[in-house]
């Protein structure tokens, strides 16, 4: 299936998934929340309104909001286009969380809804069992008519522990909890099938039936802040969310009622389409919550087992290690081109690959002195990318 759909068609499906979303991932950027003067109230009340407009129709809500390092270079006088450092970055994300979550208090209590700060970095997500509490806190909050407000911890990660940007932060929370539509407000209205400034005939595209090379290839076209990630990250995030049969929309958060208009189904932004296989819950979490510490180059047989047949990876197929890791660390498999074909946890430690790579498995234990598998990547810890 290509991305194409027809208007009449996209509209008729956008209506039926929108229609069976219950629980709702609203993600809000930087982008759109601050301005020249810090953060722009007008907007935050704007999103509120839409929110609670969707409580009341009996959706359960989850907003993931960027803002913190904005506000604070406001409250702290850090004005200019200087580029913070990671310390500078910490400090005032420190400073302005508290400005972001006390003015979310007000006007969502104006509204007669409580709302509760969830603070996560990328490591978070990556240990299975955290992953697993951070589900039960926000289903436990939404049980108690509360709406979580999420936001990377600026003011611990580092570098290896950042989600990179809250768009990818919102998809992991979108699968992590189920939901069935993650919602995208950035500072362009939807995505293009070419720059809109400088082509006449380019044209909004209302739905993404599959994120393809030319979808991708289309966010390269659109113009606009859009705060850390950039589009690419956006359309990266609706195909994570698609993967686990949820859809997506991105849209303009500065429109007013721009929620009330998607589910009004009126022709504003662009919907992605979930997919019709949903991948498994850990598997999803294997593709996407984790980041590989190593690589294996697998030969062309090896490839052809994993894509075309959903073996197991075999130490016979393995040409090259790299990178340092240890038993049940995420590891990526590549093709003999560099292509990344598929992503894994690994049954042995770098080490010891390097030792039985490209051997029979009756050779391991010779080699080793011991075998714990016969694969070095198993198929129900593999996921083809």
């Amino acid at each position: 299936m290509t991305f194409q759909v027809s208007k009449e068609e996209g509209f008729a499906l956008r209506k039926v998934y929108l229609g069976k979303a219950k629980r709702v991932v609203v993600k809000v950027g930087s982008a759109v929340l601050t301005g020249t003067e810090g953060l722009n109230e007008t907007v935050m009340q704007n999103l509120a309104d839409d929110i609670s407009i969707l409580v009341q129709a009996g959706k359960e809500v989850i907003l993931v909001s960027s803002g913190a390092v904005a506000a604070g270079r406001k409250r702290l006088g850090l004005k200019g286009n200087r580029k913070l450092e990671l310390r500078e970055k910490q400090g005032a994300a420190a400073v302005g969380q508290s400005s972001l979550m006390r003015f979310y208090e007000k006007i969502f209590d104006e509204l007669g809804y409580k709302v509760a700060q969830v603070l996560l970095t990328h490591d978070d997500l990556s240990n299975r069992n955290r992953y697993l509490n951070i589900r039960n806190t926000i289903l436990t909050l939404l049980e108690w008519k509360i709406i979580p407000i999420i936001n990377e911890n600026d003011t611990v990660s580092v570098e290896e522990l950042r989600f990179g940007d809250n768009d990818t932060l919102g998809a992991l929370i979108t699968n992590l909890i189920e939901a069935d539509l993650f919602i995208c407000l950035t500072d362009v209205d939807s995505l293009y099938t070419g720059n809109p400034h400088a082509e006449p005939a380019a044209r909004p595209v209302y739905t993404v039936a599959r994120v393809d090379k030319k979808v991708e290839d289309m966010a390269g076209y659109v113009v606009g802040a859009l705060g850390t990630g950039g589009m690419q990250s956006k359309i990266h995030a609706a195909r994570m969310v698609s993967a686990r049969g949820g859809s997506s929309f991105i849209g303009s958060g500065r429109e007013k009622n721009i929620i009330q208009q998607l589910f009004a189904c009126e022709p504003v932004g662009t919907f992605f389409l979930p997919q019709v296989e949903k991948m498994q819950s850990r598997k999803h979490w294997i593709a996407y919550a984790l980041r590989p510490q190593g690589f294996l180059v697998l030969d062309r047989g090896a490839c052809k087992a994993i894509l075309q047949g959903g073996k197991s990876l075999l130490p016979s197929g393995i040409v090259e290690v790299r990178g340092t890791f240890g038993v049940g660390a995420p590891v990526q498999c590549l093709d003999e081109q560099g292509n990344a074909i598929a992503t894994g946890l690994s049954n042995y430690r770098a080490q010891d690959l390097e030792k039985i790579k490209g051997l029979k498995t009756d050779a391991i234990e010779k080699t080793l002195g011991y075998k714990d598998s016969d694969e070095a990547i198993h198929r129900d810890n593999l996921v083809t990318l």
